[in-house]
């Protein structure tokens, strides 16, 4: 698909000039991409493959990568729960199982993000990994409420643990399985842009501590202390709240349109270094899924001609998509610059602005 741009120019004379564009950046295949060491500042579209595609099967291959790790972590701790019968243990199965089944609303949320826009949703369906990293967060509040609510009842009603040295061994799996599962989907998740895979790489770290729950649990047990494993469960249960925090508060802002400042300050610092911009207005970031849009009003020469205002207007969108990571569109506005004695050329719309 080549490039798009959507042009209104309501007022074609040569002192006022509307400029609207969207444009798509793609990412390479392998013999384009080195095709692309030769020439790295080549544009054309035809046969590279979309960046955001391309970030979206990182994001799915990371899911099912950890989900086939958490799954066998879950599955070699039931076997231990059996032979040993440790209420904490199972506890801490669960925790693994249920980490391993998030994968699928943001599976599901990777594979609709990547179908086109339509009619009815003209921003595309990248939302939906914003509503995965919600289904998320609750999952762990849900997963803080169970270890939290298991550990008050072995308080109330110590337990002896059996099989202390097999229950140990199995806990260990399940913090190595669960960090190894976290440090992935976050370092693709922060890579892609996607806060619900980053979220869900916490959560996997809070099953990790769990695992280190059971662990120093047993081996408390082995010491004849039988309030260890209550103990230690309170404690790693406000760990979990902690990471929920963190989690709930990355996915409230990206939900809230929030980005990060410093993005702002680049995308301001590359439109002033773009010939005949001569100022910039209103700019605005927001993330759709793990993709940047951006939304500008840059100022222009007011005598421009529309041509010549277009050029300018596809430059500075040519500059923002190399100077902000992860952009995907961009929708530039050229504003006139202001002359004595003219009217303000959005004073039409200013009835508009007060409501």
């Amino acid at each position: 698909m080549g490039d798009r741009h959507h042009h209104g120019h309501g007022d074609a004379r040569p002192h006022r000039h509307e400029h609207r564009t969207e444009h798509r950046h793609r990412g390479a295949s392998p013999f384009h991409r080195l095709a692309r060491l030769l020439s790295p500042h080549s544009h054309e579209t035809a046969g590279r493959l979309d960046s955001a595609l391309e970030s979206s099967a990182r994001g799915m291959r990371a899911l099912w990568v950890s989900l086939a790790v958490l799954g066998v972590t879950a599955l070699a701790q039931a076997v231990v729960v059996a032979v040993s019968g440790s209420v904490a243990l199972l506890g801490d199965t669960v925790h693994n199982a249920a980490d391993a089944l998030t994968a699928v609303p943001l599976g599901i949320a990777f594979l609709l993000g990547r179908r086109a826009a339509t009619r009815r949703f003209t921003y595309g369906y990248g939302r939906a990994e914003d509503l995965a990293g919600i289904a998320i967060v609750l999952t762990i509040a849900a997963s803080a409420a169970f270890t939290g609510w298991t550990a008050l009842d072995r308080l109330l009603d110590p337990r002896p643990v059996e099989h202390i040295p097999v229950v140990a061994v199995a806990a260990l799996v399940g913090f190595a399985g669960n960090e190894w599962v976290a440090r992935y989907r976050i370092r693709v998740g922060r890579a892609i842009g996607s806060a619900a895979l980053v979220a869900d790489g916490l959560h996997a770290r809070t099953d990790g501590f769990t695992s280190l729950a059971v662990l120093l649990g047993a081996g408390g047990a082995a010491l004849g202390w039988r309030f260890a494993d209550p103990a230690v469960g309170l404690a790693i249960t406000a760990a979990i709240v902690l990471v929920l925090r963190d989690a709930a508060r990355e996915v409230f802002r990206r939900v809230m349109d929030a980005v990060d400042p410093a993005l702002v300050d680049r995308a301001e610092q590359a439109l002033t270094r773009v010939p005949g911009v001569r100022g910039v207005g209103e700019l605005r970031l927001r993330w759709i899924g793990h993709r940047l849009r951006a939304e500008v009003a840059v100022v222009v020469d007011g005598e421009a001609t529309v041509r010549e205002a277009h050029r300018v207007a596809v430059d500075a969108e040519h500059a923002l998509l190399h100077a902000v990571p992860r952009l995907t569109a961009a929708l530039v506005h050229a504003d006139p610059e202001p002359a004595p004695g003219t009217a303000d050329p959005h004073l039409p719309l200013a009835h508009h602005a007060a409501r």
